[in-house]
């Protein structure tokens, strides 16, 4: 008999999309089938409370059976849905490399929503978010203008924080921050690395564009702003080289065709993060959109810390 692990690969996957997909169901979806599970128990419990002893055979035991089941699905539904996962703990599905190694794709985690009730984000922690609209595609947001999807990435800037990159190396406050989670990496297959990325060398690091980073003031908002030694802010940003990519990326939003605006950017100074906001990156920097790309994210759009892996059982273990 031949075994093909490839199936136990898509069961998996599968059955860590259908966590997720569960984790997510909509608080209105559960108060529903509470509901209606509730009004089959209360109609289907007199006529079980009446039927005499010895009238109670299969279809009795079968009735019975499902009126427990759904009592222990309301309950299940109260209880997780209603109160364990909006104010304490929920299940979450890595999308994509962005962390890698620190996550891999398809990892499951535990975030800790109820954590931020009772202190702010610190600079190290990971994150889950609800991004800006401005780093979505269309497929992304419901028909409102929400996000559908949420962003994990790591805290790199808290309120009154001065967060810059310079050509690559990132700086907080002025003083150069070691960051031993951060990884420069390369992706062998085009068509999609999966979790199967490469550390680059140092001297692989070193002949390649190294981008520079600060927010900067641009009328009345604060706007991530990107720029190497050939442009800043560019819709398709030059590189050294062409098989390394572009040396950025930035989201349409801010992108600056206007080149004396760009170089007038380019000379002044860093904005601190504002009251309420952080700054995000991913560990995997140059496989990661993230606020360099988009910008600052609002307190009120932070879902929670991730506190560990649990799923695959090789990987568990708490994330840092």
């Amino acid at each position: 008999m031949y075994f093909d692990p490839s199936c136990l690969l898509a069961q998996a996957i599968g059955s860590r999309e259908f966590i997720d997909k569960v984790a997510r169901t909509p608080l209105s979806e559960i108060f529903y089938l509470s509901l209606a599970l509730t009004i089959l128990r209360l109609a289907a419990y007199p006529i079980l409370a009446k039927t005499e002893i010895h009238k109670r055979g299969f279809i009795y035991k079968i009735a019975k059976f499902l009126n427990e089941f759904f009592d222990a699905v309301i309950y299940a539904g109260v209880f997780v849905f209603m109160l364990i996962r909006p104010f304490a703990l929920q299940a979450f599905v890595i999308p994509s490399g962005s962390m890698w190694p620190t996550l891999y794709v398809n990892d499951l985690i535990v975030l800790n929503k109820a954590v931020y009730r009772f202190s702010k984000p610190k600079v190290g922690d990971i994150v889950v978010f609800r991004p800006p609209v401005e780093a979505l595609q269309a497929s992304q947001l419901y028909e409102d203008g929400q996000p559908k999807v949420d962003y994990i990435k790591r805290c790199v800037g808290v309120p009154g924080d001065v967060v810059e990159l310079r050509e690559g190396v990132l700086y907080r406050n002025g003083k150069e921050v070691e960051e031993p989670h951060k990884n420069l990496t390369d992706c062998p297959d085009r068509r999609g690395c999966e979790n199967n990325y490469v550390t680059l060398t140092p001297e692989q690091i070193a002949e390649r564009t190294r981008a520079s980073f600060k927010l900067v003031k641009r009328g009345d908002k604060i706007i991530p702003f990107n720029y190497t030694e050939f442009d800043a802010n560019a819709a398709i940003p030059m590189s050294k080289s062409w098989s390394e990519g572009p040396a950025y990326a930035v989201a349409g939003a801010y992108v600056i065709p206007d080149v004396e605006e760009a170089k007038r950017l380019k000379d002044s100074p860093a904005e601190k993060l504002p009251t309420g906001y952080y700054l995000f990156m991913g560990d995997n920097r140059n496989y990661s959109f993230d606020g360099r790309g988009w910008g600052i994210v609002p307190e009120s759009e932070i879902v929670g810390r991730a506190e560990a892996i649990w799923f695959p059982l090789s990987r568990i273990r708490l994330t840092k």
